[in-house]
């Protein structure tokens, strides 16, 4: 296959209005948190099965089953980072560590300063959704998410916070930081679902 042919292949796996990025950008709103691993805690709560919170330190979440996935990562900004290796600990091995109540139809995953990001459980229940550790067999940088980041390779990615702490399991949806703020409440790359106002009714809970 030719240098062309591999670029064109590239370009047709990139949803619409995305461009092909090589390296990985930098994107976040506020300051880069300081990792104290004694303090740090990975909690699942709200409605879950046996209606108990559920908690890992630091030391016992890294001790969890490791899996990878090989997936893309699309950003709002119109960058996408195609075949990256995410490695951790998938979503639905937390959800069947903490399993969800039989009414929960919804996710908020919540991250460090209080930003949260919602998810329709199908969503995070995915495949290929990863509470990722490393990239690519390295540990993740401070800067993009040490020690642990959301990757919801179907969706963008802003849906896949960094400096995650924990999920909480509900019964309605409820928008997260940039849902509240004008961004679409679900975020399919591939139906450009990029703002707010491109939503459909039932696509989130009104503004």
């Amino acid at each position: 296959m030719g240098q062309s042919e591999s670029r064109e292949g590239e370009l047709a796996k990139l949803p619409p209005g995305q461009r092909l990025q090589r390296g990985w950008p930098v994107t976040h709103y506020g300051p880069v948190p300081k990792f104290k691993p004694d303090r740090w805690e990975f909690r699942v709560f709200g409605a879950t099965a046996d209606g108990e919170k559920h908690c890992w330190t630091h030391e016992e979440f890294s001790a969890l089953p490791y899996s990878t996935v090989v997936a893309d990562l699309h950003c709002v900004t119109k960058f996408s980072m195609l075949g990256a290796e995410w490695g951790g600990v998938s979503a639905r091995e937390i959800a069947e560590l903490a399993p969800p109540a039989p009414d929960v139809t919804h996710v908020m995953v919540w991250a460090e300063y209080g930003f949260s990001s919602n998810l329709r459980l199908s969503d995070f229940l995915a495949e290929t959704t990863m509470f990722a550790t490393h990239k690519d067999g390295e540990p993740l940088t401070a800067e993009h998410g040490f020690p642990l980041r959301l990757v919801v390779p179907h969706l963008y990615a802003w849906k896949g916070p960094k400096w995650v702490r924990g999920v909480e399991y509900m019964t309605a949806d409820r928008r997260g930081f940039w849902e509240e703020r004008g961004y679409h409440n679900i975020g399919d790359p591939w139906a450009e679902q990029r703002y707010s106002y491109q939503e459909e009714p039932g696509d989130g809970p009104e503004l």
